[in-house]
């Protein structure tokens, strides 16, 4: 099984990957749409963070079932915790060093029509909406 390194931008979160990455994926939800996140998806027990996790700052919303890692420093999304499959992170691929993502098949994935459940969610949350 492959493994594969990869950091932030400052370097400052560094992590590791064990993996065959045979699928990437977009989502149309509007945090990765609006960072526009290429994606593999990962069983947690494939990922270990190497150095920096202090520095992680996690986003969450709606649900806050997933949970959306950045560098405090440079800002940068290394990966999430998917609210779909809680068990496994979305990887940001473009953080991965020496891995071409022209290498392998991207599939699109619905996020825009997962449900909105908080009852004060923005105009720009467009799923479908439930009552609390």
């Amino acid at each position: 099984m492959p493994t594969y390194r990869g950091s932030c931008h400052c370097g400052a979160v560094t992590f590791s990957l064990v993996s065959e990455i045979t699928e990437l994926t977009t989502c149309d939800c509007s945090l990765c749409r609006q960072k526009n996140a290429l994606m593999t998806k990962v069983h947690e027990s494939a990922l270990t963070i190497e150095s920096g996790e202090d520095l992680l700052s996690a986003y969450e919303w709606n649900t806050h079932r997933a949970k959306h890692f950045f560098c405090s420093r440079c800002g940068i999304y290394t990966f999430h915790r998917k609210r779909a499959a809680p068990d496994y992170f979305g990887i940001n691929v473009f953080c991965l060093e020496d891995f071409d993502p022209a290498t392998v098949s991207v599939r699109a994935t619905e996020g825009i029509g997962m449900s909105v459940i908080d009852r004060d969610a923005r105009s720009q949350w467009p799923g479908p909406r439930e009552a609390d």
